[in-house]
């Protein structure tokens, strides 16, 4: 075989793998948005528990203050509680 269609075979071959690659990812990260998407939506309570272990971690990291996630978390609960 000729050396210049070696190169061209090869060159085809590594650029169909990568068309083959992307468009692999592509369905993967569509596959993944559409089960966020339809999932079931959590219930207000264990949002509620998320939302107080996230701000208590936040309290322990100093990065505001014990009054401040109160203040927060009540203003969530009040919507989030609201919707329910």
């Amino acid at each position: 075989m000729h050396p210049k269609a070696v190169r061209y075979v090869t060159r085809s071959s590594a650029a169909a793998a990568g068309t083959i690659a992307a468009a692999a990812s592509s369905v993967a990260a569509a596959a993944l948005a559409a089960s966020i998407i339809l999932s079931p939506a959590a219930d207000a309570s264990s949002r509620m528990d998320g939302i107080h272990a996230d701000l208590s971690r936040a309290v322990q990291l100093n990065q505001v203050t014990e009054e401040q996630a109160a203040r927060f978390e009540a203003k969530l609960a009040g919507r989030i509680l609201g919707e329910a």
